[in-house]
C-alpha cells in the first residue's frame, strides 16, 4: 500500500490518528486557546489511470496553501483498475480516515474533513453505505448556486460577504467536472443521508436536481460537488471561471476550511518526522498540455 521509501497506510494512521487533517508539534507555535496557527492538512492520493503511480494535482495544494496550512500527501498505491468510490484503495482509504475522524470528534476531538467532487461522492457513500449517484451532464460546466435556506445559518458561508453569496447565486462562478450527481429526491428519501447532512445549494443540469454543497449537522464534514480550487489554479479549460468574483470564492472557501484545521491539535510525533511527511518533499510536473491540470505531484 506504500510507496518505496513512505510508511504504510497502517503506520501512518497509527502515528497522526487521521491524515485528513494533522498539525505540527513545534513548540513555538503561534496559538491563542483554541487556535493552532500552523495547520497541516492532508490530501488524499489518487491512482494515476495509465500506471500505478498515484497523484495529487498541484491546485489542491495551493488552495490550502493560500489560506495558511500546508499539506501532507497520504500516497495510496494499488495496481489495477481506476478509482471507484465503493471498491477501490481509494475507498478503503478513505472509510478508514472517515471512520476515525467521526470517532475522534465524538470523542471531542475536533477533526474537519472535506471531500470535493470525487471526495464529495465518497462522503455519500460512507455515509449512506449505498451507491446513489446518478449521470448528469454536468462534466464541463461552470454554474451559479441555487442555495438553500439552510445556507443563510450554516458554518460553511456565514463568514462569507453578502455581495459574494450574491455573486455565487446569479453568475457561474462554480466549476462543475462530474458525471455523477447525487439527485435532491435521492438525498431526501434516504434517511442517513438527510439526518446527517444540511444541504447547502443545488443545482440542475437541466433534467436532474442535485446536491451540490452540504456540511453535517453534528460534525465538521463537508463537501462541494463542485471545484473551488479551480477558479484560482486551473487554466486548462475554457469553462473555468477567472473572474474577481470567481477567484474570491476559491480564496473564502479555502479560507472557510483552513479557520476549522486551526481547530485541531493534532501533531507529528516529532519535527523530523513532520519535515519528511510534508509534500514540500516532491516537486509538482507541469502537465497543462495534456491534462486537465496544469500541475500534478506523482509518488
Amino acid at each position: 500500500m506504500a510507496t518505496s521509501g513512505s510508511p504504510s497506510l497502517r503506520v501512518v494512521m497509527e502515528k497522526v490518528l487521521f491524515l485528513l487533517l494533522i498539525c505540527s508539534k513545534l513548540h513555538f507555535v503561534c496559538r491563542a486557546a483554541d487556535r493552532n496557527d500552523r495547520p497541516i492538512i492532508g490530501v488524499l492520493s489518487q491512482k494515476l489511470a495509465s500506471n500505478t503511480s498515484s497523484y495529487i494535482a498541484a491546485s489542491y495544494v495551493k488552495f490550502l496553501e493560500s489560506a495558511g496550512a500546508r499539506v501532507v500527501p497520504v500516497l495510496i498505491l494499488f495496481p489495477g483498475g481506476g478509482v471507484n468510490i465503493t471498491s477501490s484503495g481509494y475507498e478503503r482509504a478513505a472509510e478508514i480516515f472517515y471512520q476515525l475522524a467521526l470517532e475522534a470528534n465524538k470523542n471531542g476531538d475536533f477533526f474537519p474533513v472535506w471531500g470535493t467532487c470525487l471526495g464529495f461522492e465518497e462522503l455519500t457513500f460512507l455515509t449512506s453505505r449505498k451507491m446513489q449517484l446518478s449521470h448528469t451532464n454536468t462534466s464541463a460546466a461552470a454554474l451559479p448556486l441555487n442555495f438553500t435556506e439552510d445556507a443563510k445559518r450554516s458554518r460553511m458561508f456565514s463568514g462569507f460577504p453578502s455581495e459574494l453569496m450574491a455573486a455565487l447565486a446569479s453568475e457561474p462562478l462554480t466549476v462543475n467536472a462530474h458525471q455523477f450527481s447525487l439527485a435532491t429526491t435521492t438525498f431526501y428519501s434516504d434517511g442517513s443521508l438527510k439526518n446527517f447532512y444540511r444541504v447547502l445549494s443545488t443545482n440542475t443540469d437541466g433534467n436532474t436536481e442535485f446536491v451540490s454543497t452540504f456540511e453535517a449537522y453534528d460534525y465538521p464534514v463537508y463537501g462541494t460537488q463542485w471545484h473551488p480550487e479551480k477558479n484560482a489554479f486551473e487554466w486548462t479549460r475554457p469553462f473555468i471561471p477567472h473572474s474577481p468574483s470567481a477567484i474570491k470564492t476559491t480564496f473564502y472557501m479555502a479560507e472557510f476550511f483552513v479557520s476549522e484545521a486551526r481547530k485541531s491539535f493534532h501533531r507529528f510525533k516529532s519535527q523530523e518526522e513532520e519535515d519528511k511527511a510534508l509534500i514540500y518533499n516532491y516537486n509538482p510536473v507541469y502537465t497543462g498540455a495534456t491534462s486537465a491540470f496544469e500541475q500534478i505531484y506523482i509518488f
